[in-house]
């Protein structure tokens, strides 16, 4: 058994998040949690909410509530809707906590100690109008690379590149659209990433193993000169820079959220262990030696991966203590909502809250899983959604789960049937499935999704395919000993499915199981032959039919849906 570390990005604190972010981090994350949990790991899965920073006071100054009130409401409602989502943390924790605001303070005094810190004046924007400087995302304005007119003054969202506010092109406020601004000397902290590109460089270039789009983002960075990066800004809401008598000129600023965001991946496992100390030992999975078996692995989009490669390394490579370095990052493309991108700010698209309010969480797990933007990025349409949940999931999967269970029930009873004895088309079968499971369970194993799914759907589809040529409905009359072979060989394939379909749609596996009166714990991932699983479950095994597993969706749903969330439905 291996210990796994996993973490998916931090969704921002300010309000649900849309499906582009479920796909691009949370949910991907969490099936290959599921997946190697199912394999008989050891998976420690965090995530948080990132609190801190301007998207949360603009979020709160917009609801007119106090900032640390507004995340607290927020991230109880995050929480609530992920696990809705079946999202399998083991903690979701919050980067305001007091474990992440010591650990910030750590590192920058580890950071400072060695020499990586320095005090700087700089000139940055000022509004007139709102009487304050405008750090960061206070600021929107047309990016100087590509041209986008929305950018923030952190990061463009269109072309990922980060900024500073003093790059932006006709610059104004966020707070009140004031264009009224000027530049006024402010003096920061600045971590001067510049001396660590050797180190870094070295260490990027030993994950040969990471996806292309990380490894490309990562050596951007790096081909372009990394430069010194300010991690104070003039915030009320945060980390406390001042802290311990240190640092006490600097008591009216706070650290930079994508400086402390990265360090609550370890605050929310030492909150998870500070609940239950005497089972839970945090720092085996983050420092020294204790952590040497470790293997951990960040799921995030795009747009996130330069923190992670650059800034969050050089925080953990300065401090020069030996905390635990990512071995993987898998980086993902965006999906986009009709050729236009999700938005939280625009309030473009649907969002999690919106998706469970229509239909279960399994179906939108598959569509998204199906369709996650890995090559390249992907788009959201009613179309593929149509088609992914009433071809995929309610013809292929759950038609031969609902035809076969009713038709034994009538045909044999409640409880598998006796009778016949394996032959060519199981041997077919079989052959089949040794070839499938192997190759579904590799593509998981190296988070490649989209195959995946692909090998999942086949599998489903092998189970059609060998009805059609047991025929058992038709053998009934003159070969019931052939019929129940059918029969059984069927129900043992539900059980399959339901063990492989596990990590993807849990909620549905689930209910597979309780046909078969199995629950999950008695289930594991499938490392036999395939021969052998296909007898797992011998005559006189109790089942149930159950209410139609997959509903389809109709012509009027999607049309309403369709309207309410924007896009076009085909005729």
């Amino acid at each position: 058994m291996s210990r796994i570390l996993v973490t998916s990005a931090l969704p921002y604190i300010n309000g649900i998040k849309h499906l582009g972010n479920l796909v691009g981090s949370m949910l991907p994350a969490d099936v290959y949690t599921r997946f190697q949990r199912a394999r008989g790991h050891d998976v420690l899965f965090i995530c948080a909410t990132d609190e801190h920073g301007t998207p949360a006071e603009l979020a709160a100054h917009e609801a007119g509530v106090e900032v640390a009130d507004y995340c607290r409401q927020q991230h109880a409602l995050q929480k609530d809707v992920c696990a809705r989502f079946h999202l399998s943390w083991n903690y979701f924790g919050r980067s305001s906590s007091i474990q992440n605001i010591e650990l910030t303070q750590q590192f920058a005094d580890k950071l400072d100690e060695n020499g990586l810190i320095e005090k700087r004046t700089v000139r940055q924007v000022y509004s007139i109008d709102d009487g304050r400087f405008l750090p960061d995302r206070y600021i929107t304005g047309t990016c100087p690379k590509c041209g986008y007119e929305n950018a923030r003054g952190d990061q463009c969202e269109n072309c990922t590149r980060v900024l500073d506010p003093t790059d932006l092109i006709d610059p104004r406020s966020a707070i009140s659209g004031s264009q009224n601004l000027e530049n006024r000397e402010s003096t920061h902290l600045y971590l001067k990433q510049s001396q660590m590109v050797d180190q870094l460089r070295n260490w990027i270039d030993s994950k040969q193993d990471w996806p292309q789009l990380v490894r490309s983002i990562a050596y951007k960075w790096l081909d372009e000169g990394l430069q010194d990066r300010g991690i104070t800004r003039d915030l009320d809401w945060g980390v406390p820079v001042a802290h311990d008598g240190k640092w006490a000129e600097f008591d009216d600023k706070v650290f930079y959220v994508w400086f402390d965001a990265p360090i609550e991946y370890i605050a929310a496992t030492k909150e998870w262990a500070d609940e239950q100390p005497e089972d839970r030992d945090w720092l085996s999975w983050w420092y020294g030696e204790a952590a040497a078996d470790v293997h951990y692995v960040q799921f995030m989009g795009k747009d996130n991966v330069p923190f992670h490669t650059v800034g969050f390394p050089v925080t953990i490579i300065g401090s020069g203590e030996p905390w635990k370095l990512v071995d993987y990052i898998k980086g993902f493309n965006w999906m986009n909502y009709y050729g236009g991108k999700f938005s939280t700010s625009q309030k473009r698209g649907v969002f999690m809250d919106q998706a469970l309010d229509i239909l279960p969480a399994d179906y939108w797990r598959y569509y998204l899983m199906a369709n996650i933007p890995e090559g390249s990025d992907s788009s959201f349409t009613w179309d593929q959604f149509v088609v992914a949940i009433n071809k995929d999931l309610a013809d292929v999967l759950g038609n031969f789960v609902n035809r076969l269970l009713r038709f034994a029930k009538s045909r044999f009873g409640d409880v598998i049937p006796d009778g016949g004895t394996p032959g060519q088309p199981e041997a077919a079968l079989a052959d089949q499935l040794d070839k499938r499971i192997p190759a579904y369970t590799d593509h998981l194993e190296k988070m490649e999704f989209r195959k995946a799914m692909v090998e999942l759907r086949a599998i489903w589809a092998s189970g059609n395919e060998y009805l059609t040529v047991a025929e058992p409905w038709t053998k009934f009359k003159q070969d019931k000993a052939g019929a129940a072979l059918g029969v059984r060989t069927g129900i043992n394939l539900i059980r399959l499915f339901a063990v492989l379909a596990q990590p993807v749609v849990p909620a549905l596996s689930a209910k597979l199981l309780a046909c078969l009166t199995l629950s999950p714990d008695d289930t594991a991932w499938p490392e036999a032959s395939a021969a052998d699983l296909l007898v797992t479950l011998k005559p006189g095994h109790p089942f149930q039919t159950g209410d139609v597993l997959i509903e389809k969706i109709t012509d009027e749903q999607v049309a309403e849906w369709a309207a309410r969330f924007g896009g076009t439905v085909s005729d």
